[in-house]
């Protein structure tokens, strides 16, 4: 079935010397991802595979922030219908309760995170300022996260009484009590505490992050194609040997327990949080006065 909402813009696509640079184009809402966001990413995803002549695909956000996690403003449009590509389901739309948010999120969030982590070309997110939550799942996707010395890094899911984010990468992308911390506090990780748990492969100054970016893509762009695709699905293997596909599917099933369990107790599947809310929790003290 066809899409039922246009994502004409939404996204940008541009190829410089073999490297595909794919760049989120919300800057008004910090890159939140709406459903239309993600299919737009996919078509992204899918030229930059398809084109022979790309080599390195670069995820990047216009304006000041990576991408402020899922959208839960207005602007979303999760009752929409739209074409199943990452997992087969029925139509989210047409059901309800939990049964809408599990069938919707297993194609939108957790499926599609998978399916861009299988990118047979190295994929790299080009990260500045905000990396927050659904931000977060699509940093992880990538074989490499290149940071500006003012990006952040936050799952504060917690503060909606939910368990983390649906594509639940948490112990494998830093390790299990650096996991626990950035859940159980909801704080910022800077980008120097991201580096220094081996999240994060480059910091770098804000005006470079662009050019070291396209420098480390073009020196990758020279290794065989071929070569390239078979290490990285080796990596990718011997991580879900070591659990994690099975975790994270252990962890897509707790976070719909914590949704259904929002929207009994309150009505809310993200338990009343909205993003003014979000936005001020996510603030220190101080900077809570001084709002």
């Amino acid at each position: 079935m066809e899409a039922s909402f246009s994502n004409e813009g939404i996204v940008e696509y541009e190829v410089i010397d073999r490297i595909a640079f794919v760049r989120m184009n919300r800057p008004d809402v910090s890159n939140a991802q709406n459903s239309a966001m993600t299919y737009a990413l996919d078509d992204a995803f899918q030229r930059a595979v398809n084109d022979d002549n790309v080599a390195v695909i670069v995820l990047a956000g216009n304006g000041k922030h990576f991408s402020a996690g899922h959208d839960i403003g207005p602007t979303r449009d999760s009752h929409l219908p739209f074409e199943r590509r990452s997992v087969l389901y029925f139509d989210h739309s047409t059901r309800e309760a939990a049964e809408l948010r599990y069938s919707r999120e297993s194609e939108a969030y957790l499926g599609m995170c998978r399916r861009w982590a299988e990118i047979p070309k190295p994929t790299i997110a080009m990260v500045q300022g905000a990396c927050i939550a659904g931000g977060l799942m699509l940093a992880w996707s990538c074989d490499f996260i290149i940071a500006s010395d003012d990006a952040f890094f936050s799952d504060p899911t917690v503060r909606m009484g939910i368990s983390g984010v649906e594509y639940f990468d948490h112990p494998w992308a830093l390790n299990p009590r650096a996991a626990k911390e950035l859940l159980f506090t909801g704080d910022r990780f800077p980008a120097q505490r991201a580096y220094e748990l081996g999240m994060v492969n480059h910091i770098v100054p804000r005006e470079s992050l662009e050019t070291f970016t396209r420098d480390l893509g073009s020196r990758i762009a020279t290794m065989p194609r071929f070569a390239l695709t078979l290490a990285k699905k080796a990596v990718n293997l011997s991580y879900d040997a070591m659990g994690r596909r099975t975790g994270m599917d252990a962890a897509f099933g707790l976070h719909h327990l914590a949704h259904a369990h929002n929207a009994e107790l309150t009505g809310d599947i993200i338990g009343g949080m909205d993003v003014k809310s979000m936005k001020l929790q996510g603030k220190s003290g101080a900077e809570r006065d001084d709002k």
